[in-house]
């Protein structure tokens, strides 16, 4: 009897110019079980191989270089939706606001709790895992959605508008009984086996009126 492979822990990606911060993070992280990579500073970190696991960053805000804000902000642009925590100092508090605004998941004022740490990691990797979720599901449907012929693509637009097939029949000039055909197969092909879930697979593949 095969089992399917036990995935790896999440990482935990450690971007601190403070030696002693990134071994305290290291250990903290390592002992709850998580793999632990550390970077001295943000260009390190930008000149990694790209990930495509389940993880976080946490992230110092003061560094010589690239501060945090300016990784996040690169981050962001590349379409590198990694959740990220920073860690600041008493002084740091309105750029925390910034950066939590800018979409960082928390921030965590030194010197901070090992369970402050690791409530903010978990939290994290929660909202990673679900944001990765919901990329295979959008890449699913965009599929589905990729395989409508030209005029059930017309049809599915008007259905999920709200349309009667008579009005459809009528707006792209075809019977009714044609349009209640299109329609059958574009439930088929999408997965569909109701009206409101074939409105959300089509949100969900950003498919819209």
């Amino acid at each position: 009897m095969s089992h399917s492979p036990v995935p790896p822990p999440p990482t935990v990606f450690v971007v601190d110019d403070d030696p002693d911060i990134r071994e305290i993070l290291e250990c903290f992280l390592r002992r709850a079980g998580y793999l632990v990579e550390v970077f001295v500073d943000a260009q390190v970190f930008l000149d990694r191989p790209c990930f495509d696991g389940e993880g976080c960053l946490v992230l110092d805000i003061h560094m010589p270089g690239m501060n945090g804000l300016d990784l996040q902000k690169i981050l962001a642009k590349t379409g590198t939706h990694v959740p990220i925590i920073f860690i600041t100092g008493q002084g740091d508090i309105p750029m925390s606001v910034k950066a939590m605004k800018q979409g960082a998941v928390d921030f965590l004022t030194k010197p901070f709790k090992r369970e402050a740490l690791l409530t903010a990691v978990r939290e994290a990797l929660d909202l990673h895992r679900k944001r990765r979720q919901g990329n295979v599901a959008a890449s699913a449907a965009r599929n589905r959605i990729a395989t409508l012929t030209p005029r059930e693509r017309e049809v599915l637009l008007r259905v999920i508008a709200g349309r009667l097939n008579k009005q459809i029949a009528g707006e792209l000039g075809i019977s009714e009984i044609t349009v209640k055909v299109h329609r059958g197969r574009v439930m088929k092909k999408m997965g569909a086996l109701s009206l409101p879930e074939l409105v959300r697979l089509a949100e969900r593949g950003h498919l819209s009126v």
